[in-house]
C-alpha cells in the first residue's frame, strides 16, 4: 500500500532527526471523552501495520472533516473536539500516525506522507460505500499539516475547503527550531514538508488558523502559507494571545466560527 510516487528512504529518515520529529506514545484505554458514539477504524497501510482513525458523524448528508492531530497527541484525545463538530452539524474522522495511539509500526516521514493517501483514499471509500453526499474538507493541525498539503497538492479535484491549524511553511527552519542543527547533518535544501510549495496550486476556500504567539511555529509562518495560497475566498485567523497548543481553547468561539464560515463558502 506504500505510495509509489516517493523516494524510501526519506532523506530525513535518520534516527537522530526522526527522534526530533515524532514523539510517539501509546492509547490509554482508560481515558476517554466521548460523548456520544463513534467507529473506530484501524486502517491498513501497510503489511501488517494500521492507522487508529475514529469517524463521529452527524448526518450523511453533512460535511465531513478527515482530520490529522498534532506532534505528540493521539486520536482519542480528540473525543471532546469532536463532539463539538457533531454539535456543528460536521462529521470529523481523526486519524493518527503509525506508532500513535493504537497505531502500529514506527513513524517516519517517508510513511508519514506515503500513509496521507492511503488514509485518504480509505476515507473517501468508506464515505461512498455509506452513502455520504457531503462535502469533503480536509484538516491537519501542526506536524499534520504536512499531510495535509500533501492531500490537497494531489488531490485537489476530491477536496471542497482546506483548513490548516498552526501549520509551518518550510522544512528546514522548522528542523531547526525542533533543534535540529541541519548543517551539521549535511541537510541544506530539502524541500519535501514544504507546506508553502504545495498548496499553491489549491484554489478552493482555505482557513490558516495560528496562534500569535506560537513559539514552535511563529505566526509568520501562517502569514507566509496565507500568501501562497491560490485560494480565491482564503481567511487567515490570528487568535490573539494564543501560543501552539493553546490556540483551540483560548479562540473557541472565533475558531468555530471561521470553520462555520469555511463551510458556508464550500456549500455556496
Amino acid at each position: 500500500m506504500t505510495n509509489d510516487n516517493f523516494i524510501n528512504p526519506n532523506p530525513l529518515d535518520r534516527p537522530e532527526i526522526l527522534a526530533f520529529i515524532f514523539h510517539p506514545r501509546s492509547s490509554d484505554p482508560s481515558v476517554s471523552q466521548a460523548q456520544g458514539p463513534f467507529e473506530e477504524h484501524l486502517i491498513p497501510v501497510d503489511e501488517d501495520v494500521v492507522i487508529e482513525g475514529r469517524f463521529y458523524v452527524h448526518h450523511a448528508s453533512s460535511p465531513t472533516i478527515p482530520y490529522a492531530h498534532g506532534n505528540g497527541e493521539i486520536v482519542s484525545e480528540y473525543d471532546e473536539i469532536a463532539n463539538l463538530y457533531t454539535q456543528m452539524g460536521i462529521n470529523s474522522f481523526p486519524v493518527g500516525y503509525r506508532g500513535y495511539g493504537k497505531s502500529t509500526g514506527m513513524p517516519t516521514v517517508f510513511h508519514m506522507q506515503s500513509d496521507a493517501h492511503t488514509l485518504f483514499n480509505y476515507v473517501q471509500a468508506h464515505l461512498k460505500a455509506n452513502v455520504f453526499s457531503g462535502p469533503l474538507l480536509v484538516m491537519r493541525r501542526s506536524l499534520g499539516s504536512a499531510l495535509v498539503s500533501e492531500i490537497v497538492h494531489a488531490y485537489p479535484d476530491e477536496v471542497t475547503g482546506l483548513i490548516i491549524e498552526s501549520g509551518f511553511a518550510y522544512t528546514l527552519p522548522l528542523l531547526q527550531r525542533l533543534g535540529i542543527n541541519t548543517d551539521a547533518l549535511g541537510i541544506q535544501n530539502d524541500t519535501s514538508l514544504n507546506n508553502a510549495d504545495k498548496i499553491k496550486a489549491f484554489t478552493k476556500p482555505t482557513l490558516i488558523i495560528h496562534g500569535e504567539h506560537d513559539s514552535l511555529i511563529p505566526f509568520e509562518d501562517a502569514k507566509v502559507l496565507y500568501k501562497a495560497s491560490a485560494a480565491t475566498q482564503k481567511t487567515l485567523l490570528k487568535i490573539p494571545g494564543a501560543d501552539h497548543n493553546s490556540v483551540f481553547h483560548i479562540g473557541m468561539k472565533a475558531y468555530f466560527a471561521a470553520i462555520k464560515e469555511l463551510i458556508n463558502k464550500v456549500n455556496s
